[in-house]
């Protein structure tokens, strides 16, 4: 079912649409948290480890195909708040055919570059086998990880954020059953894990596609819509490429901070690979608003509606700051407890070591929610630049805070780069903003059409 958000009350509505994709980013966490609590179990702590090893340069190859898909469908969001369905399904041709040219790429680049990375990045000798064995897999799994993100973001773009739930549900439990059925029943190990998360994702997209198919006659591709001009797939790019940069640029530091880490050794890499996945759950109320913003804000562009997208940012920015102050609580307060279900309460050394990570990190988590507000709200309006810029920043403040205070500071000092990269960008970010929605207000655009392109506006 398609939702208009250019009418209605824009708290309302943000929060309407922010909840189920509040509940589907957590299920989709439980994907790799279910690998995790399985493999740590089921295995060993060094198999934990082992899986954990692999998150950073995971968010670099998938993050890219997540950043890219939902670059494009910011275009399909605002071709469909224009009411210009004939260029709203153009734009899913455009996007389908673009994301797969660059699965092709990625894939062939990933599967052959994942030992030299990982050796690149220190891991420990005894974790190297088993985390080149859990990557490959889903590496060569992309395929699957474009196909749902592609669709559900289409259906996002309509104003769907029910449906790409329901799908995520469904395919978080088969991930489940999947995960002890390849460990436990044909001893696949930790490979099993990455075969279970790239089986859950194919059926999941495969479910977006026949949902397209039966329930969205809109999106229903005729012979005319295939006649995509270089000038239109050119503008998907100019969104999709920079959201895509802008999230593997954040990798890197998530690498280089994955290397300081190694350094450490495997205790230090379990508690942070456990504590990683309690802060990745904690802080997707933040990130779901962060989506909300960027399709709110883009079928709002596409309307030519400035005053409402201001008010809409400002009531998100509102509620999401109270949301990341809930979740600190919740994090420091029982933290320890929910580490212990990753690593068993008598890894006490593991545990105590995770909290110190999300003492930290929770107790900047209201930073973080400004960040994704004003980021996703920039790249609705299709303004990649700043956006891109201090995902340069995230990075440099990450990895210089990585090694310079890991060095000196030990773990707690690792743990401080996060925070710190938080702070780096959300000062562009914020400044950009407020600066983009001036030029608007003094300048209002006029709403969207298939023959008018939006008006340019600096990213600088």
């Amino acid at each position: 079912m398609t939702k208009d958000l250019t009418k209605g009350n824009p708290a309302k509505l943000i929060l309407y649409f922010s909840i189920p994709l509040l509940i589907g980013n957590l299920f989709q966490q439980f994907y790799s948290m279910a690998d995790t609590f399985i493999v740590g179990r089921t295995i060993s702590v060094d198999a934990l480890a082992a899986v954990g090893c692999t998150g950073s340069i995971s968010f670099f190859i998938i993050g890219f195909a997540q950043g890219l898909t939902a670059g494009f469908s910011i275009i399909t969001a605002q071709r469909f708040g224009a009411n210009d369905l004939e260029g709203m399904r153009k734009s899913v041709v455009s996007s389908s055919i673009l994301s797969a040219v660059i699965t092709v790429i990625l894939t062939a680049v990933s599967v052959s570059l994942a030992r030299p990375i990982l050796v690149a990045m220190n891991t420990p000798s005894n974790l190297l086998e088993d985390a080149v064995s859990y990557i490959s897999v889903i590496f060569w799994g992309i395929v699957t990880s474009v196909l749902f993100n592609l669709l559900s973001n289409i259906i996002r773009a309509l104003g769907d954020s029910v449906t790409p739930l329901i799908f995520l549900v469904i395919a978080c439990i088969l991930n489940i059953i999947l995960d002890y059925v390849c460990i436990l029943v044909f001893h696949m190990g930790v490979a099993g894990a990455g075969w279970a998360t790239v089986v859950s994702q194919l059926f999941s997209g495969l479910l977006c596609l026949v949902y397209i198919g039966k329930k969205l006659p809109i999106l229903h591709l005729r012979p005319s819509d295939w006649k995509v001009g270089w000038s239109f797939h050119l503008d998907h790019l100019k969104v999709g490429l920079p959201m895509a940069f802008q999230t593997s640029i954040i990798a890197i530091g998530s690498i280089a901070l994955q290397s300081a880490l190694n350094n450490l050794g495997s205790t230090a890499v379990a508690a942070y690979t456990a504590a990683q996945k309690i802060d990745n759950l904690a802080v997707q109320p933040m990130a779901s608003f962060g989506v909300t913003m960027a399709t709110y804000t883009a079928q709002n562009y596409g309307a030519g509606d400035m005053q409402r997208i201001r008010r809409g940012v400002r009531q998100c920015g509102i509620i999401s700051v109270i949301f990341s102050i809930l979740a600190a609580l919740i994090v420091i307060l029982a933290g320890r407890f929910f580490v212990g279900l990753f690593v068993g309460s008598e890894n006490t050394e593991v545990i105590d070591l995770a909290m110190v990570y999300l003492v930290i990190n929770g107790a900047m988590y209201f930073v973080l929610a400004l960040l994704f507000v004003y980021r996703n709200a920039l790249q609705g309006l299709g303004k990649t630049f700043v956006p891109t810029l201090a995902g340069v920043m995230e990075l440099l403040m990450r990895i210089f805070v990585a090694f310079t205070l890991a060095s000196t500071l030990g773990f707690a000092g690792a743990c401080m780069a996060n925070p710190a990269a938080w702070i780096g960008a959300t000062i562009p970010l914020a400044i950009a903003y407020f600066t983009v929605s001036h030029q608007l207000k003094k300048y209002p655009p006029a709403p969207l059409t298939m023959h008018r392109e939006p008006p340019h506006i600096s990213d600088n």
